[in-house]
């Protein structure tokens, strides 16, 4: 019955048909949901111990505040009920005025409270969410370069950043909120224990129906949520598409931007109508069953107030048992709701969880070799590698076998998919191979430490990053422990040419480049390699790798440049790609790739001399520029 009823209301808010059991509610999942308050206790007091535990302390103290506050008003009506019949007594005024003043002390004292919790809160709220966002940028920086290739693995980031960095705190504060609320319950029930078993049973049951319904609704609106992230990254695509520089100026002389705000306009309008389906019921539902707890507590009432008329209890103790039972209802309510907003906000923050648990494939081997700075080479032997998700396109790389000697400059050729930035890819470990291995100074390229491997090459992709930062942290991030290092900044840029872009920058080295910040400089595609260029010099490496980034240069451009990397790559080992002819005959000897696999090798002259693809190649490229 309950299943059924959940696929109704399912379907009621636009959600797919559940497959089997797998979305359905059931107390198990509350349970399981909930077992994860002891980690957000954890996270939270790993942010800040102190701020925890005050937090705590300031909502345990203020749920005695309300029983304080009945049994004062008690005390205050009794007096002016005692002073009245004895004509205003002295001894029942000075009374009143005392405990007036007790109760105005002790609403200050609460508001005091309540202020200094909102503090703490909001405080603690701030510091988790960035804490949060950094765990998430640290596990990511550790992950392999295949999770970023896997749609599933953004909607689980998506979630962790968007929905989970924000509740944690929010969860704590829920925690110790139910802490006072249960203080108060107890005290409140006790006090009706006194008068009646019943009185008490009534007031708990009567906000059941409405908790109930609380945590059916929080499950369906966590699994709207979960089925929308696609789209919701979807969304922000086209946001990006439309406030981005990098792609207005196409949008314009496109003319695409209406096409694409169509496209935003029509993901918005299914999620308000979902959203409108989901919220509208809750309400209404919890309006509807909140009614029995007004019936309960107008019963309550009128019998604490049939009790006083038959002079069976003061006036005074009238109000204290109304207020009680009237508190201890909204104290279970409260009770009830929050434990359904803490469930809810679990399962929201489960999803950072599952995403702090994915554990990297490529790893550093316990005591990792450290690469020899005395030249490196290196060796593929029957390499074949497939990428994931891709199994039926067949391998990126098939059986691959060539060696690279220290020092050595190669040249990789072959068509668009051919495999050249794929090796590229093994070699500088973003994947592992299927089969076959890499083999650098003789030794598996798997039993090196990674960071260490990686420090010792330096590649430049051809989408390599314009980093919107200063001209002189764009070229220092290439060796993140020299960033400032001035001297070795300049000399890399005056490696790659980009010294005379730089100097004529209103700031030279300290201007700030990319128009997304203040006083930006935005270059052209050439400058920007020169750049890129300059930050692979920096890197000080012993294998140096173009993975084709002067694609925007002109021929003549792009031969000075490479030709003063070979110059100043003296000793060094070096693999570059590039489709020019010009540039590839540079090479000490040049690997033509061909469906996966080396189809031909040599020198520029073997290879024309042997009259295959390279030849054919090199042809129709000079053919072109007659």
């Amino acid at each position: 019955m309950a299943t059924a009823v959940a696929r109704h209301w399912w379907q009621r808010i636009g959600g797919e048909k559940l497959p089997d059991d797998e979305d359905v509610l059931s107390p198990q999942k509350v349970l399981a949901a909930l077992k994860g308050l002891p980690r957000v206790l954890k996270l939270v007091w790993d942010v800040s111990p102190p701020f925890t535990v005050a937090l705590g302390a300031l909502y345990i103290i203020q749920g005695f505040v309300p029983v304080a506050t009945a049994y004062i008003t008690k005390l205050v009506i009794d007096a002016i009920i005692f002073g009245y019949s004895h004509h205003g007594g002295q001894r029942a005024i000075t009374a009143v005025i005392w405990l007036v003043v007790a109760q105005f002390a002790l609403q200050a004292l609460s508001n005091l409270l309540t202020t200094i919790s909102n503090i703490v809160q909001q405080l603690l709220q701030e510091k988790t969410g960035y804490q949060i966002q950094l765990l998430v940028m640290e596990k990511a920086n550790t992950l392999d370069l295949s999770f970023f290739e896997d749609a599933k693995f953004y909607d689980k980031l998506q979630q962790a950043q968007q929905e989970a960095a924000s509740r944690p705190a929010g969860m704590i504060s829920q925690t110790f909120s139910l802490g006072r609320t249960v203080v108060t319950f107890f005290s409140m029930a006790a006090v009706l224990l006194t008068l009646s078993w019943w009185v008490a049973v009534l007031a708990l049951l009567a906000p059941v129906p409405v908790f109930i319904a609380n945590v059916r609704y929080g499950w369906w609106g966590f699994q709207v949520m979960r089925r929308q992230s696609p789209l919701r990254r979807e969304m922000q695509y086209y946001n990006n598409l439309m406030t981005t520089d990098t792609y207005n100026k196409e949008i314009k002389l496109f003319t695409s931007g209406p096409f694409f705000m169509q496209l935003y306009r029509g993901l918005v309008t299914q999620f308000y109508t979902q959203a409108r389906r989901l919220i509208v019921p809750r309400y209404m539902t919890s309006f509807g069953l909140g009614v029995f707890t007004v019936i309960a507590n107008g019963i309550i009432y009128l019998y604490v107030a049939l009790q006083a008329a038959a002079g069976k209890i003061t006036v005074g103790v009238l109000t204290f048992y109304a207020q009680a039972a009237l508190s201890i209802g909204t104290s279970f309510q409260s009770l009830l709701g929050g434990i359904s907003d803490m469930y809810e906000n679990n399962l929201f923050v489960n999803t950072l969880f599952d995403f702090l648990e994915y554990k990297p494939r490529i790893v550093s081997p316990p005591d990792g070799i450290q690469p020899a700075r005395d030249g490196l080479s290196i060796e593929f032997r029957h390499v074949t590698f497939t990428y994931p998700g891709r199994e039926e396109a067949g391998p990126a790389l098939r059986d691959v076998s060539f060696a690279i000697r220290a020092g050595e400059a190669v040249a990789l050729v072959g068509r668009n998919g051919a495999g050249k930035t794929t090796i590229v890819k093994l070699l500088t470990r973003l994947y592992d191979p299927d089969a076959g291995e890499i083999l650098v100074n003789g030794q598996n390229i798997k039993d090196y430490d990674l960071d260490a491997l990686r420090h010792e090459i330096g590649v430049i992709f051809q989408d390599y990053v314009t980093y919107f930062m200063t001209a002189s942290r764009n070229i220092g991030i290439g060796r993140v422990q020299a960033v400032d290092d001035t001297a070795g900044i300049r000399a890399a840029a005056a490696k790659s040419g980009a010294n005379a872009v730089i100097e004529r920058l209103p700031e030279k080295y300290d201007t700030m480049l990319g128009k997304w910040f203040d006083k930006g400089h935005q270059l052209s595609g050439g400058e920007w390699q020169k750049i890129a260029l300059a930050r692979a010099f920096m890197r000080d490496a012993q294998l140096l790798i173009l993975d084709e980034p002067t694609s925007s240069l002109d021929p003549q451009a792009e031969y000075e440049v490479f030709a003063r990397f070979r110059e100043l790559t003296q000793g060094k080992s070096a693999i570059f790609i590039s489709h020019r002819f010009s540039t590839v005959r540079l090479a000490n000897r040049i690997l033509v790739l061909e469906n996966g696999g080396i189809l031909e090798e040599g020198t520029h002259q073997e290879l024309l001399a042997l009259g295959g693809r390279y030849a054919e190649l090199f042809s129709l490229q000079a053919e072109a520029y007659k």
